[in-house]
């Protein structure tokens, strides 16, 4: 690149190559001229080369010159039969993901002033590709967010940025919340995004680091204690929480609950209220909420009455077709493996699993059933279940599949005639599973570990790499015409016209 003496000469080259790109597309690649500049040593030249490009593709955003969609390779567009104009895209957009992986370099500089100026040409670039996305949205309404340009948790790295960072956004909510009778849906997904950017290290260790460099390190500065970060990072999550949240909010909030949220908290109990409302919203807000209330439960000794009881009220056909399947089941055997819970509890909720299994997909099939011999195996006094000679007719089952109470259920008095029927299951792994229970129950319980997330496609991958035996016998009459011959019950009862 020609550059003019200093770097004022420098400047006006480079802005005669960003007029010249922006008035034809047939000077784009001047557009590599202005992205070397980005490699001066010169720091006054590199915060040129950077508002320059700001300019450039803030320009073709706003313009609509940049490919929108998953972004394909570079060689395989150049080289294909597409349009120019659909080509000139997708390359500038290559070289603008050039430039932003370049002003993520540029956050570690050595000049202070470069790297002030990445930071916000990066945030400016964040609220302009909301404004015009790169990215097509997955359904009508779905929330899109630049993460890719999002470069601030880089810096949540830093003890005394963290600190500051989480008391500001306790500030912000409390500002921007009160007195609002509705808040904007982007003001929560923006806070959402930055409130879940901010981790703290699980225990004290070594000397804090600070972005702000100081001559000496006072004990007396909060901003230097673990014990504090916990504090600014629980006043800023009530803050957040305490508001009604949207729905689909609220599933995020829930999934990162416990490992992300409760474990740094200072005094984590202070969320009973928020999961256990949240358990009582009932679908897939209550199986995410199950996680939460363990740790509460589990760890801190929260104590909630009616648990069993809408624990079992979530075992619907739909449970075995949720995204959060596997972490419900892994949590409900949790809940399950203490030996001191009563036998017509236990039983309920055999029962109850039974009885749905009898319309559940064979994968689900897989996991539920040995779990429920599971739970035979912990309460012997359940195998009455199993073994009763005596018991009622099939239509005259005293278990009350609409009661929500288990004490009430009458599961106890009934028996698994279920697990019977599913030994007659089209599926051959399915009935073997379903067989278990006409042999004595070994003590060692099957770990159900590795099929809570068993798929459709895994199931028939597994069928397809089976080993026949045999040839498998196929019919033996050759089929005639679409319907068959004229004597057979088909042709007889329908026709093509």
């Amino acid at each position: 690149m020609e550059r003019g003496r200093g770097t004022g000469g420098a400047g006006r080259t480079l802005g005669r190559l960003l007029e010249a790109v922006l008035a034809s597309r047939s000077q784009a690649n001047a557009v590599f001229d202005i992205l070397a500049a980005l490699q001066s040593e010169d720091a006054e030249e590199v915060q040129e080369a950077v508002r320059i490009c700001s300019r450039l593709f803030g320009a073709l955003l706003e313009r609509g010159e940049l490919f929108v969609g998953r972004l394909p390779s570079e060689e395989a567009v150049m080289a294909g039969s597409q349009g120019a104009i659909h080509k000139y895209k997708v390359w500038m957009r290559h070289r603008y993901h050039s430039w932003c992986r370049r002003l993520g370099e540029l956050l570690a500089h050595p000049s202070f002033q470069v790297q002030e100026l990445a930071l916000g040409t990066l945030m400016k670039f964040v609220q302009l590709e909301g404004s015009h996305p790169l990215e097509k949205p997955k359904w009508e309404g779905h929330y899109l967010f630049p993460q890719e340009l999002f470069k601030l948790q880089n810096y949540l790295e830093y003890d005394d940025i963290r600190y500051h960072v989480m008391q500001a956004a306790s500030v912000t909510v409390a500002r921007v919340t009160d007195g609002q009778a509705e808040v904007p849906l982007a003001f929560w997904n923006n806070a959402f995004t930055l409130l879940s950017c901010v981790s703290l290290p699980r225990q004290e260790g070594g000397a804090p680091r600070f972005f702000v460099k100081h001559a000496e390190l006072s004990d007396k500065w909060k901003v230097a204690h673990l014990k504090e970060h916990r504090k600014a990072f629980q006043l800023m999550w009530l803050r957040f929480l305490k508001h009604k949240l949207p729905i689909s909010l609220y599933k995020k909030v829930l999934v990162i609950m416990h490992d992300a949220i409760l474990p740094h908290l200072a005094q984590p109990t202070l969320l009973m209220d928020f999961l256990t409302s949240a358990y009582d919203v009932g679908g897939a807000i209550s199986l995410l909420a199950l996680n939460g209330l363990f740790i509460l439960i589990h760890q801190h000794n929260l104590e909630y009455p009616d648990f069993y009881q809408k624990l079992y009220s979530l075992l619907e056909p739909s449970v075995f077709h949720v995204k959060y399947r596997a972490r419900f089941f892994h949590l409900a055997d949790l809940f399950l493996s203490s030996s001191h819970l009563p036998a017509y509890l236990v039983a309920a909720f055999a029962k109850r699993l039974a009885r749905l299994a009898l319309t559940a997909p064979p994968e689900a099939l897989l996991m539920v059933l040995p779990f429920i011999c599971n739970l035979l195996r912990r309460h012997p006094a359940c195998r009455v279940l199993v073994h009763r000679p005596g018991g009622p007719e099939l239509d005259a089952d005293p278990y009350d599949p609409g009661e929500q109470d288990p004490a009430k259920s009458r599961a106890l008095e009934s028996s698994l005639w279920e697990l019977q029927a599913l030994q007659k299951h089209y599926h051959p792994e399915v009935s073997k599973a379903a067989s278990v229970i006409n042999q004595a129950l070994c003590v060692p319980e099957v770990s159900i570990a590795p099929l809570l997330e068993l798929t459709p496609y895994e199931v028939f991958e597994r069928d397809l790499k089976k080993k026949v035996p045999e040839p498998v016998p196929l019919e033996f009459i050759p089929a005639v015409g679409l319907l068959g011959r004229r004597e057979d019950l088909c042709a007889q009862y329908f026709s093509i016209s």
